[in-house]
Formats: C-alpha cells, sequence, structure tokens
C-alpha cells in the first residue's frame, strides 16, 4: 500500500534531527517539503537488499526496522535496530551498492526520499548537510559500542547496555517515558544481534527480572531500577550524542 505523505509526514525525521541539533524554521519546512512516497509493509519484509543499487532512502514513521547480513547456512548478524525517524540507509546517497540488508521488524509505516531530492536538500542547505552527516557519525559510534560490547562485555552486560541504549534512543524521538517503551524484539534478534544463544538471552532475561531490574511483557519494557541497570553495564550515553532529551 502506498500514498504521497501528508504534510507533517515527515515530522518524525525533523524531531529525530532536532534531538541532535538545531534546525531553523526554514530548514523543518524545506524537509517538510520533500517529495516521498509512504508505504505501509508488514512484519519481517525486506525494504532493500545486499547488493541492491538504491535510488531512494528509507525513512521510518512507524514501527521498527533492523540491519541485517545473512552468511553461510542462513546465519543471521544483525546490526542495529531503527524506530521512527531513522533513516537506516542514509548511506546509500553517497554508497551506491548496498552491502547489507534492511528489514521491517514490525508493521511499518516507512517513506522513500529519492536521492535526487536529497541531494538538492543538502545543496540548498549545506548546515542540514552537516547534520545529516553528524547523524552518520553517531551511527559510526553506535557501531563502535556494540564492537565493544560484542569482544569485551559479558552476556548480562551486553543485553543491558542495550536496553538502555534503546530507551534513550525512543525517549529522544518522544516514543519512550517514565523508564517504558515498546520492544518487540524477540529473543532470536536479540541472540542474532549480540553474539548469544536463545537459552543465553533467556537465562539473562529471567536475571534482570529475578533482580528487579526490569519487567518485560507483551512487547513492552519497563526499566524497573535505571541506575543500577546503567551501574551493572557501565552504561555511559556519550556515544548517542543526544543534545535534547525528554524528562525521564
Amino acid at each position: 500500500m502506498s500514498s504521497a505523505p501528508d504534510d507533517h509526514s515527515l515530522d518524525m525525521l525533523i524531531r529525530k534531527l532536532e534531538s541532535i541539533a538545531t534546525l531553523s524554521d526554514e530548514e523543518r519546512q524545506a524537509i517538510r517539503s520533500l517529495p516521498a512516497k509512504t508505504r505501509v509493509l508488514q512484519p519481517r519484509q525486506d525494504i532493500v537488499r545486499d547488493g541492491d543499487k538504491p535510488s531512494q532512502c528509507c525513512l521510518i514513521l512507524d514501527g521498527w526496522a533492523y540491519r541485517y547480513k545473512l552468511i553461510g547456512g542462513g546465519r543471521r548478524q544483525i546490526f542495529s535496530f531503527h524506530v521512527a525517524g531513522d533513516i537506516p540507509d542514509l548511506q546509500s546517497l553517497r554508497l551506491h551498492t548496498m552491502d547489507h540488508s534492511l528489514a521491517t521488524l514490525t508493521q511499518a509505516t516507512v517513506a522513500f526520499l529519492p536521492h535526487e531530492s536529497l541531494r538538492d536538500l543538502t545543496t540548498r542547505f549545506p548546515s542540514l548537510t552537516a547534520i545529516l552527516w553528524r547523524d552518520t557519525l553517531i551511527d559510526a559510534a553506535v557501531f563502535r559500542e556494540w564492537m565493544t560490547g560484542m569482544g569485551r562485555r559479558d552476556a548480562f552486560e551486553r543485553i543491558a547496555h542495550l536496553f538502555c541504549e534503546l530507551y534513550l534512543k525512543l525517549q529522544a524521538v518522544g516514543l519512550a517515558q517514565s523508564y517504558r517503551c515498546p520492544l518487540p524484539i524477540t529473543q532470536v534478534d536479540l541472540g542474532d544481534a549480540l553474539g548469544l544463544s536463545n537459552v543465553h538471552v533467556n537465562r539473562v532475561l529471567q536475571e534482570m527480572r529475578g533482580r528487579g531490574l526490569i519487567t518485560l511483557h507483551s512487547g513492552t519494557l519497563v526499566i524497573e531500577a535505571w541506575d543500577e541497570l546503567m551501574r551493572a553495564c557501565e552504561f555511559d550515553p556519550t556515544y548517542l550524542h543526544l543534545e535534547k532529551r525528554a524528562a525521564a
């Protein structure tokens, strides 16, 4: 299903960018004026595949997506999870062949932004170029943090760190508050993202519940002891470079 966007369908992108930088009224209007085609996609549907040469970028308006790569035997490595306001394949604006795949995690509403229009936007508004570049640099910082976790954190620390990260990212765009947020990620997804077996993931989640750190039920995460969870995984949010955060 596809349709033309309404005047404010790109406000999630504005909200995301304003969590890491400051936009002028003119820049906000220019973003809202981008030509975009919206589509509602089903869960676990590929948006763009490894090896594709896309001519557009995908903005998540609602729902969740993830980046991944398949290797021999159908083994999957998840690189990142994405929420409303993210453009997970922004690098395709300059890197013309995809070296991984992007898929929906849940049912998702997405807006496809033509590369040509994004290039024109960044030519007319150099400050937006800098903000989008900042967004990709933050993306790289998140990758470095995930690599540190995969190499040096134990299973408990990896999962705790991811929960803290996702909560703050959702809070920054107004999708989480009071230490409660949606978490439509299965134990298989967690294992494929963090290099853990399903059994190990299950054991850690039970330990977190037993210690009163979290409640996880029906796709909703409640962090019952934020400070303790942060201490347990030595979480430092500096790498997210958030300039604006809603009240916890």
